[in-house]
């Protein structure tokens, strides 16, 4: 009987690229694809970065970032403040302050003073009640004057010196437009209480006979 010997495989042989053309042309063109792919994110993503670094150069927020909330604090504080002391200002004149009762007391004294060795009563007058008044119109006026002026300073200055880059807050112009109003109407009651619009010195009756 006659048998046919069998055919054995070496399974220890390995496929070679001359061996498996085909299978060694696809290896290389996705090679050539995944180097391709990281070539073009690399330089897609190089000005992204060349933006971000020039930003950060700039002081400036790169976009989709959100902007510093101690940066955002900051800006206005300045003017802010400024307009809160021009009504704290303007509100000094209304009311009167304590340099103005002490100048006004002074006066009140050296008036005494003055008329201590005789004097008529109209002069007594003018010179202990009359010099004293004016004298606290004179000091309240000067609180409103100072509240005009740096109220309408913060009003005026974005338009002065280096362009701000954000605009001035609204709350900002409301407390100096009010330090305004107030220190001009301090500024009209200092002026009709100086001049005796509002109330005049009292009058001392003429002695009968």
């Amino acid at each position: 009987m006659n048998t046919t010997p069998s055919k054995t495989t070496d399974l220890s042989k390995t496929d070679t690229p001359a061996d498996d053309p085909e299978k060694s042309t696809a290896e290389t063109a996705v090679t050539e694809d995944t180097t391709a792919v990281t070539g073009d994110a690399a330089v897609d993503g190089a000005p992204e970065t060349e933006a971000f670094d020039e930003a950060e150069d700039d002081g400036l927020e790169p976009d989709g970032l959100e902007p510093d909330p101690f940066t955002e604090a900051r800006h206005g504080v300045g003017a802010g403040a400024t307009a809160v002391v021009s009504a704290a200002l303007g509100i000094v004149a209304l009311t009167g302050a304590w340099s103005g009762r002490v100048a006004a007391e002074r006066e009140t004294l050296m008036g005494q003073i003055q008329t201590a060795g005789g004097s008529s009563a109209a002069q007594q007058i003018s010179e202990i009640y009359g010099d004293a008044w004016h004298t606290t119109a004179l000091v309240n006026g000067l609180f409103a004057v100072l509240a005009l002026l740096v109220g309408v300073f913060v009003l005026v200055r974005p338009a002065f010196g280096t362009p701000a880059t954000r605009p001035q807050p609204a709350w900002i112009r409301a407390v100096a437009l009010a330090g305004v109003a107030l220190g001009t109407l301090g500024v009209l009651i200092s002026v009709g209480m100086y001049f005796d619009l509002f109330l005049s010195l009292p009058v001392a009756g003429t002695p009968a006979g």
